[in-house]
C-alpha cells in the first residue's frame, strides 16, 4: 500500500471532496463500467441512491448535482464550475441524461436521484449505489461505492476497513508511522520532504513532480483571487455573505498600518477566499479535503508573503513535509468528516500545514513532527455540525482558525528540541478512538451541534 503526495492534493469542485467529489467520481466510474462492459446501449435508465451522510447532508453538499455531472461523464477536476448548475438544471427540465457524455437515458430527477436520510451502508457512511436498467426495468448492472474522505472512492465490495486505493508501489522509504518516518531521517540523515520525494520519485521524475506541485500551488493562488474578488451572497439559502473581498479591500489599503499582528489578517483573509469560493461550488485543491481546504493554501500564502527568502522550492518542499502528514491520517484514521468529525478534516489539514511550514522554516524532522503534533492535538474532538448542511457555518472560519493555529504550531515546535510527551502517532491514534466515540449526530449530519441550534434563516 502506498500514498502519493498527489493523492492527497487533487483539484476539484466546492463545496466536499467526500459529498461532491467522490459521488461524481464514482457516479464516472459507474457510466464508464457501463460503457467498457458493453451494457451502454442496452441501458434506458440510471438509478442512484445515496446513503448515510451523504443522504442526510447531500442536497446542502451538492451529492446529488455531483452524480448526475458525474453520470454525463464529468470529472472533478475539469468541469466547467460556472456552467455546472445549468447543466444538472437542464437536465432535470430536459428529463434526460447523457451518459458519458453520448448516450441518452430517461431521467426522472425526483425518482432517479434518492437520498436516503435515515439509511447506510455497511462499510461507511458515505456510501451510495447505482443501478442500470433497461426497457423492461431489468437491472443490468449494480454497483455501489464509498467516499472515504478527501476525493477518494473505493468499491463497495471492497473490505469494509480498507479505507485507501490499493497500490502496491514497492517505495525506497515506506513508512506507516511518525515513528518510522523519523528513524528514516535519522538513519538516512533525510529532512521528511526529502524522504517523500526519494518515494515520490518512484511514480515519477523530478521534474514531473515539481510542476504537478506547483500547479497545484497556482490553482490555490487562483482561488484565493477568485475568492477576494467575488463578492455577494453564499448559495444555499443562509444568506451568508462572502467576506474576503471587503477584507482584502481593508488590507491593501491601509498600507502604513504597523500593526505587529496584520499578518495574522492577511491568513485570515487567505483562508476565508478558499472556502467562500468552495461553498460557492468553485475549483479548489483538496487539502486533504475541500471542508478544509483553505488551510494548507492559507499557510502557504503566509510563507510566500511573510517569509524572507520563501521560493518555490519551498512551496514544494511545504507541499511533501505535508502529504507525509496526511498520509499518516489517511492510513491510521480517516480524513472523513463522515466518519471522525471535524477533527479528521480541520485537524488533518492543521497538522499537514503546521508540518509543512515548520519544515521551510528550517525544522529539524522532530520540530516538524512535533508541529504536527501540536496541530491535531488542539483539534481532537472537534465536531462536523454544518447548519442546513452547507459547507458555511462553521466551516469557513474554522479553515481561517486553524491556518492561524497551524502557524503557531510551527513557530512553537521550533522554539524547542523537538521533543515531547505526546508523539504524533498517539495523538493520530487518540483521533480515530474520540471519532469512533463521537455520536453520529455529530459527524456530518446535520442533526446536532450548531446544526441545530442555529436557525437556518
Amino acid at each position: 500500500m502506498a500514498l502519493s503526495a498527489l493523492d492527497l492534493f487533487s483539484v476539484g469542485i466546492g463545496p466536499s471532496s467526500s459529498h461532491t467529489v467522490g459521488p461524481m467520481r464514482a457516479a464516472k466510474l459507474f457510466a464508464d463500467g457501463l460503457k467498457s462492459g458493453g451494457l451502454l446501449s442496452s441501458t434506458t435508465r440510471v438509478r442512484a441512491e445515496l446513503f448515510g451522510s451523504l443522504g442526510a447532508t447531500g442536497r446542502g453538499h451538492g451529492s446529488d448535482k455531483a452524480v448526475v455531472l458525474g453520470l454525463q461523464g464529468l470529472d472533478p477536476e475539469t468541469v466547467d464550475t460556472a456552467t455546472a448548475d445549468d447543466q444538472v438544471a437542464a437536465a432535470a427540465l430536459d428529463a434526460e441524461l447523457m451518459i458519458c457524455g453520448d448516450h441518452r437515458v430517461d431521467f426522472n430527477w425526483d425518482e432517479d436521484v434518492v437520498l436516503h436520510r435515515r439509511k447506510s451502508l455497511p462499510a461507511h457512511p458515505n456510501g451510495m449505489t447505482f443501478r442500470a436498467l433497461d426497457h423492461t426495468e431489468t437491472v443490468l448492472s449494480e454497483r455501489s461505492f464509498y467516499s472515504i474522505g478527501g476525493g477518494f472512492v473505493v468499491d463497495g465490495d471492497a473490505d469494509s476497513g480498507d479505507r485507501v486505493v490499493a497500490d502496491d508501489t514497492a517505495l525506497p522509504y515506506p513508512f506507516t508511522s511518525a515513528d518510522e518516518l523519523l528513524a528514516i531521517c535519522k538513519r538516512e540523515g533525510m529532512s521528511i520532504s526529502d524522504v517523500m520525494l526519494a518515494n515520490e520519485l518512484t511514480w515519477r521524475s523530478e521534474a514531473e513532480l515539481r510542476e504537478k506541485l506547483l500547479a497545484l500551488w497556482a490553482v490555490m493562488r487562483e482561488c484565493v483571487d477568485n475568492g477576494c474578488a467575488a463578492e455577494g451572497i453564499l448559495p444555499g439559502g443562509l444568506n451568508v455573505r462572502r467576506r474576503a473581498p471587503s477584507l482584502f479591500k481593508t488590507l491593501t489599503a491601509d498600507t502604513g498600518v504597523t500593526d505587529p499582528l496584520r499578518a495574522m489578517e492577511w491568513v485570515n483573509l487567505f483562508a476565508l477566499a478558499v472556502n467562500e469560493e468552495n461553498a460557492a461550488g468553485g475549483r479548489i485543491v483538496t487539502a486533504p479535503t475541500n471542508g478544509a481546504a483553505g488551510i494548507v493554501p492559507a499557510v502557504l500564502h503566509y510563507y510566500v508573503k511573510f517569509v524572507p527568502g520563501a521560493d518555490e522550492d519551498g512551496v514544494v518542499r511545504f507541499l511533501l513535509a505535508a502529504a507525509a502528514v496526511g498520509i499518516l491520517f489517511k492510513i491510521n484514521a480517516s480524513i472523513s468528516g463522515a466518519e471522525v468529525g471535524c477533527q479528521g478534516e480541520v485537524g488533518s489539514a492543521c497538522s499537514m500545514a503546521a508540518a509543512g511550514l515548520c519544515e521551510v522554516l528550517g525544522g529539524t524532522p522532530e520540530q516538524v513532527e512535533n508541529a504536527a503534533e501540536v496541530g491535531i492535538e488542539h483539534n481532537l474532538g472537534l465536531t462536523c455540525d454544518p447548519v442546513g448542511g452547507l459547507v458555511q457555518i462553521p466551516c469557513i472560519e474554522r479553515n481561517a482558525i486553524a491556518s492561524v493555529k497551524a502557524i503557531n504550531a510551527a513557530r512553537l515546535s521550533l522554539h524547542g528540541d523537538g521533543s515531547h510527551k505526546v508523539s504524533l502517532d498517539k495523538a493520530i491514534k487518540t483521533m480515530r478512538e474520540t471519532g469512533a466515540d463521537m455520536k453520529t449526530k455529530y459527524k456530518e449530519t446535520s442533526r446536532g451541534g450548531l446544526a441545530v441550534n442555529v436557525i437556518e434563516c
